[in-house]
């Protein structure tokens, strides 16, 4: 299907629930909601991260990454996925493209990430609902700054710490 041809009106259903798989994740991550984030993932799942430096293979090996390197409840992130082209490849197949931004606060570092990239992910539906099965991010560009370049920088809300 090329952009901008319509999807047939069967294959919307599907389509809404792949997005609503991804932001799912998203907010998984961002909330270090490690239980649920699991369920959104086939057992074979593949992961591979910032243009593949950090690449991992199985659920496990994927959660325990994920767990080990964001638990912090000094580390603060936000991943706002959008505009997604989901292509349906086969009744229980399908591949989407996802812009990514996201912002990372590290108190304990004193440092905020900020980038974008976009992300080539597979999906897979099994006993009616759609799973991850493969999910990659390539960089636009991402960028590193110190709290000491931001004077008065301060972290006034924290989903762990103050509310």
């Amino acid at each position: 299907m090329r952009p901008g041809e319509p999807h047939p009106p069967e294959h919307l259903a599907d389509i809404e629930a792949i997005c609503r798989l991804k932001y799912a994740y998203a907010r998984c991550v961002d909330t270090k909601d490690w239980d649920e984030l699991a369920t959104l993932l086939t057992e074979d799942c593949v992961a591979s991260y910032s243009n593949g430096k950090y690449h991992h293979e199985g659920r496990e090996d994927i959660m325990g990454w994920l767990s080990s390197s964001m638990a912090s409840e000094t580390f603060h992130s936000s991943h706002k996925m959008h505009h997604p082209e989901i292509e349906l490849t086969g009744p229980d197949t399908a591949t989407g493209t996802w812009a990514l931004e996201d912002v990372v606060v590290e108190t304990q570092w004193e440092i905020v990430i900020r980038g974008a990239a976009f992300y080539t992910d597979e999906y897979v539906k099994r006993d009616g609902c759609w799973l991850i099965r493969r999910t990659a991010y390539r960089r636009v560009y991402e960028t590193l700054e110190p709290w000491s370049g931001t004077p008065g920088l301060t972290v006034t809300a924290s989903w762990w710490a103050t509310d």
